[in-house]
């Protein structure tokens, strides 16, 4: 069994607080978030970022290790993971992340890639936490 952390301190209201994200590993350090960040577009972290990034990171190793069984090891995955936050009747959701991939894979073909890309979609752990639709688009380039 694996346990990792993230930490987060808020202090304020909603719209004038301030908060900090902080990882176990110290990759992030008190990286600060807040209303602005999340919702106006200001520069910053914010929880969709960070899912989006868990999940591209989740994704690429997922689909580095599909395709290492059989005998394919990528030069390079590129994966995006694009969050969709909307506000719906009950608050804010979570509605939709859309993966986008490239990925160079000497010896791979397009039916072999695509197989071993949707596998890597509905199996990597990050992907099972979500309950969101999942959606993506994969080239694989040569």
């Amino acid at each position: 069994m694996i346990k990792k952390n993230g930490s987060a301190i808020w202090k304020g209201g909603l719209k004038d607080g301030t908060g900090e994200v902080t990882t176990q590993s110290g990759v992030l350090s008190s990286a600060q978030y807040g209303f602005n960040k999340r919702f106006e577009g200001e520069p910053g972290t914010n929880p969709e970022e960070l899912i989006g990034a868990a999940h591209a990171s989740c994704f690429a190793m997922a689909l580095s290790m599909i395709l290492g069984q059989d005998d394919l090891t990528a030069d390079e995955i590129n994966a995006k993971s694009e969050v969709t936050l909307e506000q719906k009747d009950d608050g804010f959701a979570v509605t939709k992340i859309h993966l986008d991939v490239t990925a160079k894979v000497p010896g791979a073909d397009e039916a072999a890639f695509s197989k071993a890309a949707n596998a890597a979609k509905s199996g990597c752990p990050i992907s099972k936490l979500m309950n969101a639709e999942i959606t993506m688009d994969a080239k694989l380039v040569s």
